[in-house]
């Protein structure tokens, strides 16, 4: 069991160094991380408020692992995703924020007679009903965001707007697969992540705010954009966490 000491009231990750780097110039964080295991976690705090940032890794795999050691050692009562997404809407220019209000992992389901069908995570996929839609946040994750919406706005150049996030483990460079993600979720951006922090989050009782930040439109330029825009989008969605954890310190 953790410590008094230990606990923390909030929990941050992100999967990759710019993310973390981007993160680090807004937080008070310690210069040097603990490890637990493979996990970085770096301490810190916001308006008096602890607080725990988790550099995951990307994929699922990573992020489930990174999520349950915040929640086991530390406690926190609510779970912060922050970093970069593909986009899936054409309409959404590169570095706009998305705050998940719909969120699931995509690539989980049934392969059968050489076609795949998603089924919500976790069921037994044989008879189990298409996942067609994107379930939405908790009804408490939604009114903060969209109090964040407003709070945000008028700082970032980019939109900024709630949208529907899927999760899978690839990285995604083809057009075809981009439109037809966003024909059969009706779904604004992908990441490699945030669907396997919420099994996380949602088996502990705690609320997840997901927080994307475009970094390309995830198609066949992917590769040739990603690593201009990457820092770019990281910090976008850094100070969105900032302001997020202000929001929550108030309420």
């Amino acid at each position: 069991m953790p410590t008094k000491l230990e606990l923390a009231v909030y929990g941050i990750l992100c999967a990759t160094p710019e993310e973390l780097d981007a993160l680090r110039a807004r937080l008070q964080l310690a210069l040097e991380p603990e490890r637990h295991g493979p996990t970085q976690v770096f301490r810190g705090e916001h308006d008096g408020q602890e607080l725990v940032l988790a550099l995951s890794g990307m994929g699922k795999v990573n992020a489930a692992a990174a999520a349950t050691v915040l929640m086991s050692l530390f406690s926190p009562k609510a779970l912060i995703f922050s970093g970069v997404a593909g986009g899936l809407d054409p309409e959404l220019p590169v570095g706009s924020v998305l705050f998940a209000d719909r969120l699931a992992i995509h690539d989980y389901g049934l392969v059968s007679g050489g076609a795949f069908t998603p089924v919500a995570y976790g069921t037994i996929p044989i008879g189990a009903p298409r996942l067609s839609t994107l379930p939405p946040v908790e009804p408490e994750v939604a009114v903060n965001f969209a109090a964040l919406v407003e709070a945000v706005a008028h700082r970032l150049e980019t939109p900024v707007r709630l949208g529907g996030v899927v999760t899978g483990d690839y990285f995604l460079n083809c057009g075809a697969t981009r439109q037809q993600l966003r024909a059969d979720f009706g779904a604004d951006a992908i990441d490699m992540e945030s669907g396997a922090v919420s099994q996380v989050a949602r088996a502990w009782g705690a609320p997840l705010y997901v927080i994307r930040t475009l970094s390309d439109l995830a198609g066949e330029e992917s590769h040739l954009t990603y690593p201009q825009m990457a820092a770019m989008a990281a910090h976008n969605s850094a100070l969105c966490v900032d302001e997020l954890l202000r929001l929550l310190v108030a309420a």
